[in-house]
């Protein structure tokens, strides 16, 4: 199993397994920051790899701590951007740490060793992306999308968005010029 950095969308699966069908290499299995083969690559095909992704804009992971954080990353991605949160009846460190079998104290040092900010900022700044998707789709309201996001309530969802946009999401909707960031580029 190999992990890749920066893969966080459908359209990066895509990209990855044609460039490794296309080096020769059969995937079998792929998700979201990693890909198995059958064979395993060699120590060449590691890296041919590793270029082939890096001019991509990803990168190869090769050691165990970063490939962690790799997975944390992908998980609180998944729950945020791919899950109702308001249907997940426990924290979202807490369902990653029993997703990958580890212990969320462990994994929340590890994160903020490794990124240097807290894992529940990078959750905080992961929310706070999915609601500019909400707020420019405009198909639900504020307590709509405080609800579906897990918040206890709209203004609990206000202040942290005001938090990190300098907006509150009324403005932010009203102003056509504002943009998401990339989810990879989030942290």
């Amino acid at each position: 199993m190999l992990y890749i950095k920066n893969m966080v969308c459908d359209r990066c699966i895509l990209i990855v397994k044609q460039q490794f069908e296309g080096m020769g290499l059969k995937v079998t299995d792929i998700s979201l920051g990693k890909i198995a083969t059958d064979p395993e690559p060699d120590a060449n095909q590691i890296t041919a790899i590793g270029k082939m992704l890096e001019g991509l804009g990803f990168e190869l992971i090769d050691k165990e701590k970063d490939q962690l954080v790799e997975q944390i990353k992908t998980q609180i991605i998944n729950l945020v951007h791919y899950s109702d949160l308001n249907e997940v009846n426990q924290s979202i460190l807490q369902a990653v740490a029993e997703h990958l079998n580890k212990d969320a104290a462990y994994l929340s040092r590890l994160f903020s060793e490794s990124e240097g900010l807290t894992i529940e900022k990078y959750i905080i700044q992961q929310k706070v992306e999915k609601v500019k998707e909400f707020l420019e789709y405009g198909e639900l309201n504020l307590n709509e999308i405080a609800y579906k996001m897990g918040y206890s309530s709209s203004a609990h969802l206000s202040t942290q968005f005001k938090l990190l946009t300098g907006l509150t999401p009324s403005k932010y909707k009203g102003n056509a010029s504002n943009g998401r960031r990339a989810l990879d580029k989030i942290g």
